[in-house]
């Protein structure tokens, strides 16, 4: 068996495998493929534009922020992040680089899931707060697509797995 991967087979009452049992579980690895990427590509976004990185002007964080302050939920951090935008738009593009490569890999899956979370939290109660109707604000969307991640982890093709059959393998040799 390859370590992290995990091989049961669930048959059916006459042999072979069972589809929707194989498609259980492996159902959240779309969503963390998806929400990797697209977390790694909105990190590098921010990261290689050279108009947002700015606490002024047309496509900046600043001027961004300064926009959605009035009709954010919790003006309060909008004003938290006026303190210094160029500061925290580098904050939530390596936070967003951070979360994407361990989505991705799988490497403190829960811990990357919750930060992801907590970046689309905070996005949704200040950037995309007035989104009206709420549904067109894509943050909210967001995370509720990673609570399932939080809550499950990454328990295939993941560093995680292969870390957690290591520890079982080493704890069967010392018994």
């Amino acid at each position: 068996m390859t370590p992290g991967i995990h091989s049961d087979t669930h048959s059916y009452p006459g042999g072979g495998r069972d589809w929707r049992a194989t498609a259980t579980h492996y159902a959240l690895l779309p969503l963390r493929l998806f929400l990797g990427v697209t977390f790694i590509y909105a990190g590098l976004d921010k990261l290689t534009d050279s108009s947002f990185m700015k606490d002024s002007g047309p496509g900046s964080i600043g001027e961004m922020m300064r926009g959605v302050r009035d009709s954010a939920a919790i003006p309060e951090l909008v004003d938290l992040a006026l303190e210094s935008p160029v500061g925290f738009g580098y904050t939530i593009a390596f936070g967003e680089l951070a979360v994407g490569i361990g989505t991705l890999l799988g490497l403190f899956a829960r811990i990357a899931a919750l930060g992801g979370a907590l970046i689309s939290l905070s996005l949704w109660l200040t950037v995309s707060w007035a989104s009206d109707p709420y549904y067109y604000g894509n943050d909210l969307a967001y995370l509720m697509a990673w609570i399932p991640l939080v809550l499950a982890g990454a328990p295939y093709f993941s560093v995680d797995a292969v870390l957690r059959n290591r520890r079982r393998e080493r704890a069967g040799l010392f018994r």
